[in-house]
Order: C-alpha cells, then structure tokens, then sequence
C-alpha cells in the first residue's frame, strides 16, 4: 500500500491549530484534539430567490452571476416578448424582445445578450436579436430556423447554437461572430432539449431528446464535438451553466416516463457527479450563462408554468475528521 509521503511527497504534518492557506485534499493531524483532519469539498446548495413577474416555462436567459441575469422569452402562454433583468434580489419588467416566441436559446450577459430561434405561433423561426442592456435589435438570422437548440456564449458577440427541430431533429451548429452566422461542424447526435453550458469555443450538450431521453455528453473545443462521459441520470429539457467543457451543472428536466426532475449533477471535466437537488422538480428553465460558483435556475414548468427563481452557491471547503473506526 503506498503511504501518504510517497503519493504527496510529504509526511502528514502535526499542529496545535487548523493549518493556514488549506487545500482540497490536505491532511494533518490535529494535537489539540488527537484526531486526524483533512479538508474537503461541501456540497453545494440551492436557496430561494426573487420571483419572476411574468410566470413562464420555456424561457431563455443570459448572465455572468445570480446578481446579474437577464430572463427573456417563453410560454405564458402564448409566446411572451417579455424580458426581465435580476439584480440578485428581485426582477425588474425592461424592454420586450421585438418577437416574442417560445423555445428559443440564447448567450451572454445582463448588458449584451444575444436571443435566437424558437417557435412564434407554430413556426420555427431564424430570428436573432441582440441586447445592449437597454434594448433589442434584429440582427442577422440564424441560417437554419429551429427551435428547442442549445444556445452558448460569454457575450452577444460570440455565440453557438446547436442541434434543435426544425420539425425533424437536426445536429447543426452555428458559430455567431457579432455580424453573422456560420455553419460549422454538427453535434454527433441529432436532438433538442439538452442541457447547455460553455462558450463559443468550449461549450456542453448533455442529454436530450429524442424520447424518453438521454444521457449523453458531447464536448465542442472550438473544431468539432466529441461524445464523452455520460450523466448519471439519463433526461430531456434540462437546464445548465458553467464557463467552459470541463465546469458544468446541469439541473433539473424530464426522465424517462416523464416525470420531471430536481436531479442536479457537476461536471468536472471527467465525471459527473451527483449533488443537493433543485428545491422545486422542473423542466425548461432559464439559466444564468457563467460559472457554475454563482449561477441562476428560475420559471419553467412544474407542469404549471412557475416564476420561482433558484440561487446556486458552489461549495466551499470544509473540514473533516477521519474516521479510523
């Protein structure tokens, strides 16, 4: 058996107190209380936020933090153009989209986000519109209308929009670069549904439908999508953030025989694992667009359209004593 020194390189060391500048995984043994410690990662949690003013399921959002998003979109119903900004506490109703339209996808920040695709009335669209923080804009459209896609992106100047329906389910990709769409290589796996997260460059499909759903994870590194580790909870129409293909969470959706889900599970860039579900078990949320240490769930559908609005904290490090039992 390898001992401790040979794997870290040091011998586990003794202290009086709690050792200063801690590390996942550090071990030390504690003399005040005669006990072995190591510190560890928590778990993290949802809390409760400011309802939404406009309950809605389907809704698209964009946002670096939970202090700082954009909610825009959805199924009231009907489609809604309504678009509504967080500033970590509450929301506040600023202007509408141009279009209104359900099932769209969208990138960016609370100041400059991007909205593209979905469904007004029953039509697929190509529609992109672009937010400087004060108002919409029509921009060039997608050159595959569709709806239902994964949409990615740090900014309204870089975007990726993939897979979706366009009555059938389709695999195309997009890039956006602040002036046009361009078509670059297709997802592996034609569905619509997944749960998203990344950028332009580094960005997640996970899960999905074709029904009753899916498990797998495709990876973009800015050439081409490779099929990696699956998620642990096979679902359709969940939701997720993170800033890149290797810092993710997907929450929420539908499992198979349609029951919908508060599962939420991180991604690490080689395994998923399972952490504290969503409070309220939904499918089609909105979701902030940065990293997964402060991110943002809120409307979908419980079935009945919801405005709840969910926080999530990443987990901080803690200690822990060893049990030598």
């Amino acid at each position: 058996m390898s001992e401790y020194k040979t794997i870290h390189g040091v011998k586990v060391r003794s202290y009086t107190t709690d050792p200063d500048n801690l590390i996942t995984g550090q071990v030390w043994y504690d003399k005040t209380n005669k006990v072995l410690q190591f510190q560890a990662e928590a778990v993290g949690a949802w809390a409760s936020g400011g309802n939404l003013n406009t309950s809605r399921t389907q809704v698209q959002g964009a946002g670096a933090n939970k202090n700082a998003a954009l909610a825009f979109g959805g199924d009231t119903p009907p489609a809604t153009a309504a678009t509504e900004k967080y500033n970590g506490t509450a929301w506040t109703n600023v202007a509408d989209m141009n279009t209104a339209k359900r099932q769209l996808a969208g990138a960016g920040t609370y100041t400059a986000a991007l909205a593209f695709g979905g469904v007004t009335g029953s039509s697929h669209v190509d529609n992109t519109e672009t937010w400087n923080g004060t108002s919409w804009t029509e921009v060039a459209d997608l050159n595959t209308a569709r709806s239902a896609m994964g949409g990615t992106g740090a900014t309204n100047t870089a975007a990726l929009a993939y897979g979706g329906t366009t009555g059938s389910l389709t695999a195309v990709n997009e890039k956006w670069n602040g002036t046009c769409w361009a078509e670059v290589a297709d997802l592996n796996t034609a569905r619509q549904y997944m749960g998203t997260a990344g950028t332009n460059v580094s960005a997640l499909a996970v899960g999905g439908n074709p029904a009753p759903g899916s498990a797998v994870t495709e990876s973009w590194n800015d050439t081409s999508w490779s099929e990696i580790t699956d998620m642990n909870a096979t679902r359709e129409r969940a939701s997720g953030f993170g800033a890149s293909n290797t810092s993710a969470l997907v929450f929420g959706g539908l499992i198979p025989g349609n029951p919908r889900t508060a599962i939420t599970e991180k991604w690490n860039g080689t395994a998923w694992t399972e952490l504290n579900n969503l409070t309220t078990a939904r499918s089609l949320m909105g979701s902030t667009k940065g990293p997964i240490t402060t991110g943002l769930a809120f409307g979908g559908g419980t079935p009945d359209k919801t405005a709840a609005t969910e926080e999530w904290s990443e987990p901080t490090l803690v200690t822990k004593t060893v049990d030598v039992d």
